[in-house]
């Protein structure tokens, strides 16, 4: 029988890379944090500890802005939101601006120059 090797990725390790990046702006740490959260999140194996890390507020930060996992991960567990009713659309009116814009030649005398930074 195969013996089952532990894994490398910690969650103390990815938090200590995510407060790293948070407070002094590190992008090496971040971009670590972020391989090994998605390494995680994206193998089954891992879910359970990937579902612990998501427990901390920074790491759940990332994974709404980064990785947008919660919603697979809600879909694999069976969870469903409920269902919202449509907006209804309203008629769209022609807009004036369209027919002025499309008659007027760019690079109007209307126009004004941008300045110069350099000078």
């Amino acid at each position: 029988m195969a013996k089952v090797t532990p894994s490398r990725i910690s969650a103390q390790k990815i938090m200590g890379d995510l407060r790293l990046a948070s407070k002094k702006g590190d992008r090496a740490a971040l971009s670590l944090a972020l391989d090994q959260m998605r390494t995680l999140a994206h193998s089954p194996k891992y879910w359970e500890k990937y579902l612990t890390l998501l427990r901390n507020p920074l790491a759940r930060l990332v994974d709404m802005v980064v990785i947008k996992q919660g919603e697979r991960i809600a879909h694999q567990k069976g969870w469903k939101l409920p269902k919202t009713a449509p907006a209804a659309e309203k008629p769209r009116k022609p807009k004036k601006a369209e027919k002025t814009r499309a008659a007027r030649p760019r690079g109007a005398a209307g126009s004004t120059a941008q300045i110069s930074l350099f000078e």
